[in-house]
């Protein structure tokens, strides 16, 4: 159970942190905040961080991770992108990235919860990419 575990929830924080990274790179051209897009590019960088440790323990167990939900890409690419050819400031940028944030808080927090066999260092992968989530929610709130 406890390898089983950490494999569902290791597959969630994979595919949790290339929607991450994905998300910032479909905005990050549009920002016109020099601060905003430092904010921006060092947290894409902590994502990927994240995504070699996860790759890691992924590895650790032969498994190839996962890919984030199709829908779930189809609905973010298609809203930011409405979003911005009506509005490309800053300020929609920052409202974008913070509902993606929350989702990601949300999710994660759900899959800890499902998960709680998990081994430890699992479940503090996804709770360091929560906090990076959660972070950054609060850090970009200034261009809301």
């Amino acid at each position: 159970m406890i390898e089983q575990d950490t494999v569902k929830l290791l597959r969630e924080c994979d595919a949790g942190v290339k929607m991450g990274v994905k998300s910032i790179d479909d905005v990050v051209e549009y920002v016109e905040s020099d601060s905003f897009e430092r904010r921006l590019r060092d947290c894409r960088r902590e994502h990927e961080k994240l995504d070699g440790e996860i790759r890691e323990q992924l590895d650790r167990f032969k498994d190839t991770g996962k890919e984030p939900n199709p829908m779930a890409k189809s609905m973010s690419w298609m809203k930011t992108n409405v979003k911005l050819a009506v509005d490309n400031s800053d300020h929609t940028i920052a409202d974008l990235m913070t509902d993606g944030c929350n989702m990601g808080v949300k999710s994660l927090n759900r899959y800890l919860n499902k998960y709680q066999a998990a081994d430890e260092y699992s479940k503090d992968i996804a709770k360091r990419l929560i906090n990076l989530e959660e972070k950054l929610a609060v850090d970009i709130r200034a261009y809301l």
